[in-house]
C-alpha cells in the first residue's frame, strides 16, 4: 500500500468520543483522517470542527463509494460490528472493528470469510494489550517469576445501575460480558498458549429489571495444560475484590487495580512480597502495528481469529449457564 493511507471512522457519537480518539491515533501513525460517517448531522458537525477539512457522510453506503477511503473503523453498537464490517469488506475497505468484534461465532466467521474473499485486513480494536498494568504483568508471566501458572482469577464488577442502551440491552450489547469481559477473556488468552477445552458459566438476572442485560456472570475455563481461569463481572456486587490472582508453582500475583502489584514468592528459602510498577500504556501501538502490517507485513497485532476467540469463549459461557453443563468452545 502506498504511503499515502486514508482512514474512516463509521461512528462519531459522543460516547468516551472514540470517533475523535481512533482518528487522532490514525494520524499518529501517520494515516489521513479523511472521513467520519454518522447518522447525527450534530455529530458530524463536531468532526470537522475537530478535524478541520474531514469529508462528513450520513450513510455507509455514501462514504463506501468515496474510492480514496482505505481503511474504516466501525465505532457502533455490539449489534451492528459484523454487518458493517461485512459490507465495508465488500466495498474493498479494510476494516478495524471496535470490541467486541461481534455477537457470536457465526458472525464473526462471515466478518472473516468477508475479509478473506475481499483480500483486506480486517483487525480488532483489542487496545488494551497495551496497558501498563497488563503489559507489566504478562511480562512477569512471561518471564517465569510465577513458575508454572496453575490458577488464573479475573474480576470486573461493583454496585451500580449498568447505564441505559449498548450497555444495558442484551440485544445491543450482547450481554453484561461483552463489555469488560471482551477485555478481561482476551488478556487472559494471551497469559497463556493453551488452548481452551471446557467453559463453565454461571449468569444472574435480579436486581435492574428495567434493562434486559445480566447482573453478574461468572464465566471459568479450562486450559489445554491444566491451568483454569475464571472470569467475574457484575453491577450487583458490594464487596470489592484484587483486579488480578494469578497463581503459580513458583509465586502468586495479585493486582487491586492500582500501582504497584504484588507478587509473593520466595528467595532462598525466604518469604518475599516484592511490589512491581505499571509500564507505561501505549494504545497508539495498535495503530502503528497497522500501519506497518499494510505497508510492510509485518505481522498483525491483533488477528481476527484471536477476537474470535474470544466471543467463542462468552458464547460457550451463556450456553453453559443455560445447560447446566461444561461446553466445549468453538475455539480454533
Amino acid at each position: 500500500m502506498s504511503k499515502g493511507m486514508k482512514g474512516a471512522v463509521i461512528g462519531y457519537g459522543g460516547a468516551f468520543n472514540m470517533g475523535r480518539a481512533h482518528l487522532g491515533w490514525m494520524q499518529a501513525a501517520g494515516i489521513e483522517p479523511y472521513a467520519a460517517c454518522d447518522t447525527d448531522a450534530k455529530r458530524l458537525e463536531v468532526a470537522r470542527t475537530e478535524f478541520p477539512g474531514i469529508r462528513t457522510y450520513s450513510s455507509v453506503e455514501e462514504l463506501l463509494a468515496d474510492e480514496a477511503v482505505d481503511l474504516c473503523v466501525v465505532i457502533l453498537p455490539h449489534n451492528l460490528h459484523a454487518r458493517i464490517a461485512i459490507q465495508c469488506a465488500e466495498a474493498g475497505k479494510h476494516v478495524i472493528v471496535e470490541k467486541p468484534m461481534c455477537l457470536t461465532v457465526a458472525e464473526a466467521d462471515a466478518m472473516i470469510a468477508a475479509a478473506k474473499k475481499a483480500g483486506v485486513m480486517l483487525s480488532v480494536f483489542h487496545n488494551r494489550r497495551w496497558d501498563g498494568d497488563y503489559c507489566a504483568i504478562r511480562q512477569a508471566v512471561q518471564k517465569g517469576v510465577l513458575g508454572d501458572i496453575f490458577q488464573i482469577e479475573a474480576y470486573a464488577g461493583g454496585y451500580g445501575h449498568p447505564g441505559t442502551w449498548w450497555r444495558a440491552e442484551k440485544a445491543v450489547s450482547g450481554g453484561v460480558m461483552f463489555d469488560w469481559g471482551a477485555h478481561f477473556i482476551d488478556w487472559i488468552l494471551n497469559l497463556t498458549s493453551a488452548s481452551v477445552t471446557g467453559v463453565n458459566g454461571i449468569f444472574q438476572k435480579r436486581v435492574w429489571k428495567d434493562v434486559t442485560n445480566e447482573d453478574y456472570a461468572l464465566a471459568t475455563w479450562r486450559f489445554s495444560d491444566g491451568c483454569a481461569a475464571q472470569l467475574e463481572i457484575g453491577t450487583i456486587s458490594y464487596a470489592p475484590k484484587p483486579r488480578w490472582r494469578i497463581l503459580g508453582t513458583r509465586g502468586a500475583l495479585v493486582d487491586e487495580g492500582k500501582e504497584p502489584f504484588i507478587i509473593y514468592t520466595a528467595v532462598e528459602g525466604y518469604q518475599a512480597r516484592l511490589q512491581v510498577p505499571y509500564q507505561k500504556s501505549d494504545w497508539g501501538a495498535y495503530y502503528r502495528n497497522i500501519v506497518a502490517h499494510l505497508r510492510s507485513g509485518e505481522e498483525l497485532a491483533v488477528k481476527p481469529e484471536e477476537a474470535r476467540r474470544v466471543i467463542a469463549i462468552m458464547e460457550a459461557a451463556e450456553r453453559s449457564a443455560l445447560s447446566g453443563q461444561t461446553v466445549a468452545p468453538d475455539y480454533s
